[in-house]
């Protein structure tokens, strides 16, 4: 009989030895749930420090193979590719996004001949190349220009299918893009390169040192870009972007940032039933680093914890530039 003072149940039980715990853990990741992002540059051996993103490198084609080597041995399948454009190949229509032999088609084409099987990611947007900062064409009051950036983001889309991309993944949150973009690919029979549409992308603080890393902090002077990517205030407006994007052909959805928006991820997991992505941004990746660094916890420990959360509330995959090392550990 059992003794009526203690529970039947003992939710300890299974928590007792390492290895319980890891039979009846719900959430597992894997180093093929991790997608890196890496900042590629003009020139030659070039392998540049971030200030605020410790770690993170700006890397010159030649040096970003021997990185996409390392992630492939490691079993990541997929990078994201984010070009450090020069400010004199910078201009106010963006010519220089749709050069086919320009930074990101040219390291394409350079990852593809070395390790052909690797997945590519390639971010289709504007601010690299304008003179504003903002994703698209702008006005004489820097207001983006919907329909006359859309017209070019699909033709930056096909240079990228064109030089070898896997998917292109528009980040600018121009109404129509991903329809266009569909279109001008089926019409140029690219009809299996797949669009990763950021569909959740909040107008948050936490892409600081992203743009450090592309060199275009202070580029937008007293502009914002709250006039195109999402009010952090709103979860509903989220579900309606995930709607509309996979009505014009998106294949997987992408929310950024992250980690304060496991709720977004979790509803459009649960309600759109769609492949849901999530960008640990470099916010939160410096916002680790730097607690870490002043004895706040183990990094280890939190750069782990954070991607499991992600990936419990619904992304299948993650951009994160904690990649590599999670990677490392992951397959020990």
């Amino acid at each position: 009989m059992v003794n009526s003072r203690y529970p039947a149940t003992r939710m300890r039980r299974t928590r007792q030895h390492d290895f319980s715990r890891a039979l009846v853990q719900e959430t597992k990741l894997h180093s093929d749930d991790l997608i890196l992002p890496l900042f590629v540059c003009e020139g030659k051996n070039i392998k540049e420090t971030i200030t605020t993103l410790p770690g993170v490198y700006r890397y010159s084609i030649d040096n970003i193979l021997q990185v996409a080597a390392l992630a492939h041995s490691l079993n990541i399948r997929a990078l994201a590719l984010f070009p450090i454009i020069d400010s004199n190949k910078k201009s106010a229509m963006a010519e220089e996004a749709l050069n086919p032999n320009g930074l990101i088609q040219s390291s394409i084409k350079a990852i593809k001949d070395k390790l052909p099987d690797m997945g590519i990611i390639t971010d289709v947007a504007l601010d690299p190349y304008t003179l504003s900062g903002h994703d698209g064409i702008v006005d004489t009051n820097n207001y983006c220009l919907n329909d006359e950036t859309v017209a070019i983001l699909a033709q930056q889309a096909l240079s990228h299918a064109q030089a070898g991309a896997d998917i292109v993944a528009p980040s600018d949150m121009m109404d129509g893009r991903v329809a266009q973009i569909r279109q001008t690919l089926e019409d140029a029979s690219y009809s299996n390169t797949l669009i990763l549409a950021y569909a959740a992308k909040y107008a948050s603080c936490m892409y600081g040192p992203f743009r450090d890393a592309l060199a275009t902090t202070g580029q937008l002077g007293s502009s914002n870009k709250g006039q195109y990517q999402m009010d952090f205030a709103n979860q509903n407006e989220a579900i309606h972007e995930v709607l509309l994007d996979l009505q014009e052909g998106a294949d997987i959805v992408m929310v950024k940032p992250g980690l304060p928006y496991l709720d977004v991820i979790y509803r459009i997991n649960q309600e759109c039933k769609i492949p849901v992505f999530a960008y640990q941004v470099s916010g939160e990746y410096a916002m680790l680093q730097f607690a870490a660094q002043n004895g706040c916890f183990a990094l280890e420990d939190a750069m782990l914890e954070s991607l499991v959360c992600l990936k419990r509330a619904g992304a299948r995959a993650i951009f994160s530039y904690f990649a590599l090392d999670a990677a490392k550990i992951l397959l020990k």
